[in-house]
């Protein structure tokens, strides 16, 4: 039985309650199998003010560290992950279920790649040159570390989602205070050890715990910001309570993307590479294709190669292309809307769980309607819905209908088509003829409900920043 203890100013902290009795602890497991892993701290609002508290102290000198000493230090961070691949992979796969290979080589060495791209961006962020706007002064912007950050992440990328996080805010100067997701904290934890190695004692503190010490995190007085990515709900909350101390929010919330695909578009190729972007870790993505709109000409034939395509992939195993939805929660929540399905709803492929644990067939549902609660609503799990088309004005209309505003994609091989219909789209991304090509260059956050401020690219480092004017006089 694994035990998981807090990092906070350099130190593993056990913690203990106010009275100084053993600290409460939740407990994380394996769902492949349903079977305990460990246990972590469920932290109380006395050690998130510790953690807070030292992210405070250490940022008095961080923020004066150049942008060529934080470079060196994000850089020693990523080698040592990469050390340390296996280690972060066998976390990282007990607490998700994920398939090892591609875990391996999209997230943790990814993750390794996008530390090294904010090492770099932090050199080069952008700002105005010093010039006289008024007659005798000289006036200059200065980009500044906000200071002290709470990040808050989710369970379905635990340790891609602490890098996107922990990279821009440490390559902007801030300190930050993390909690990683109640059901997947192992990965943060041993992430969180080994920045110790690469940063003073301060900078990166990791505390463990649930909804309560998300909520002390958010409602202490000392971060600038809070940072989650998580539901729509959390976010919503998240925002609610911010606003009490007027703290900033950057908010990467749910979605519900749409492919769009037209009647020039390779069925059988289309129809695979939607489904992998579809139910790649079990359809637990806010990006993943959860509505697949074509075009009425053909959407009896594509309908048929998705569910073809999705029967194909393998669930659970080794070699799997799927696994395990999160928690027997999760798989509560994606059963109960299979449960809910209207009369005219017609199941393609799948739709049921299967084998061992909380895995889930690849779900392939069609003679749906705009209005379905299967439609509208998001469900985070590997089922998709097909619609028709008559023409471009109604794929946009019917893509566009949703409060969901994060990813999108579009399937032609007509430029002028995929052209107009990408910029009529009201998502954060869209993408042409693929799903989910995510590089660390690329700003990654949605519109409506599915949050503000933006992941990764030199727009995701900004966010950690603010402006301040200085002016000058000649005298």
């Amino acid at each position: 039985m694994i035990t998981l203890h807090n990092i906070i100013n350099g130190e593993i902290v056990q913690g203990s309650a106010a009275d100084g009795s053993p600290a409460a602890t939740l407990p994380f497991f394996d769902p492949a199998t349903g079977v305990q892993l460990g246990t972590a701290p469920d932290s109380d609002a006395a050690t998130v003010d510790r953690a807070f508290q030292a992210a405070h102290t250490a940022f008095k000198s961080y923020k004066r560290t150049t942008p060529a000493e934080r470079q060196a230090m994000m850089l020693k961070l990523a080698d040592l992950i990469e050390a340390n691949a296996d280690r972060l992979l066998d976390a990282e796969v007990a607490c998700t279920g994920k398939p090892r290979q591609i875990t391996r080589e999209i997230e943790i060495l990814r993750g390794a790649d996008q530390l090294r791209f904010f090492a770099g961006a932090c050199r080069v962020v952008s700002g105005t040159a010093q010039t006289e706007y008024v007659r005798g002064f000289s006036s200059t912007v200065r980009r500044e570390p906000l200071g002290v950050v709470a990040q808050i992440t989710p369970w379905n990328y635990p340790f891609m989602m602490a890098i996107w996080k922990i990279g821009p805010a440490l390559a902007a100067g801030n300190t930050l205070v993390l909690k990683p997701a109640d059901t997947t904290p192992w990965s943060t934890v041993i992430l969180a050890e080994l920045a110790q190695e690469a940063y003073p004692a301060g900078v990166v503190n990791v505390v463990c715990g649930g909804r309560g010490t998300g909520a002390a995190m958010v409602d202490h007085e000392i971060p600038e910001m809070v940072s989650i990515t998580g539901s729509t709900r959390a976010g919503a909350q998240v925002m609610s309570a911010a606003s009490k101390t007027l703290k900033d929010v950057h908010l990467e919330l749910g979605g519900k993307a749409p492919a769009i695909v037209f009647a020039d578009t390779d069925i059988d190729q289309a129809a695979k590479e939607i489904a992998l972007g579809a139910f790649f870790n079990a359809g637990q993505d806010c990006t993943a294709v959860t509505r697949v709109l074509v075009e009425e000409s053909i959407h009896q034939e594509f309908g048929a190669a998705l569910a073809e395509a999705a029967t194909a992939l393998k669930v659970g195993g080794d070699d799997a292309d799927l696994g395990p939805l999160n928690s027997a929660a999760q798989l509560d929540r994606v059963e109960g809307f299979m449960s809910r399905l209207p009369a005219n709803a017609r199941v393609l492929a799948g739709g049921k769980r299967t084998g061992a644990g909380f895995h889930f067939e690849p779900t392939v549902i069609a003679g749906v309607f705009q209005a379905d609660e299967v439609v509208c609503e998001e469900i985070f799990g590997p089922v998709v819905t097909v619609q028709p088309f008559r023409d471009e004005a109604e794929a946009v209309e019917l893509a566009n209908g949703t409060k969901y505003a994060l990813a999108s994609s579009v399937w032609s091989n007509n430029h002028g088509v995929v052209t107009r219909v990408s910029n009529e789209l009201d998502f954060g991304a869209v993408w042409i003829n693929c799903h989910q090509v995510i590089p660390a260059e690329a700003p990654h956050g949605g519109f409506k409900h599915s949050g503000t401020g933006k992941d990764l690219s030199v727009f995701g480092l900004e966010d950690y920043t603010r402006l301040k004017s200085v002016t000058t006089s000649h005298r």
